[in-house]
């Protein structure tokens, strides 16, 4: 899978998980349990919504820079360790597992895209 592709996913992803947190709190919360904080699952949201826009410039790009595969790679790890630490506190429900196991995917593809042989460097 190209980068250009995995960024483009990626974006997606945080476009829609950061919208939906800050748009519908009701289903946001049936989903992923009762918040007592919502400005910080807002404040969250809209930090996901902005850097899945960054991303989304760094796939338009015929060759994504470093910088936008750094910031791929460094929000999916933030992300799922926030989760992983809100599960293991009993804070977060399980649910957030998943969160971390697409982040960490996608993460993961970036860093692997770009590096590829015969990949820009």
């Amino acid at each position: 899978m190209t980068a250009r592709r995995v960024l483009g996913l990626q974006a997606g992803y945080y476009l829609a998980t950061g919208a939906w947190a800050v748009v519908h709190r009701d289903s946001f919360e049936r989903v992923t349990g009762r918040k007592t904080d919502y400005w910080l699952v807002r404040t969250v949201g809209a930090l996901a919504v902005a850097v899945g826009a960054a991303l989304a410039v760094g796939a338009r790009r015929s060759t994504p820079s470093a910088e936008s595969v750094a910031l791929a790679v460094g929000a999916g790890v933030a992300f799922s360790a926030a989760d992983v630490v809100g599960v293991a506190a009993g804070r977060l429900r399980p649910v957030y597992l998943g969160d971390t196991a697409m982040h960490m995917l996608l993460a993961v593809l970036a860093l692997a895209a770009r590096r590829r042989p015969g990949a820009p460097a």
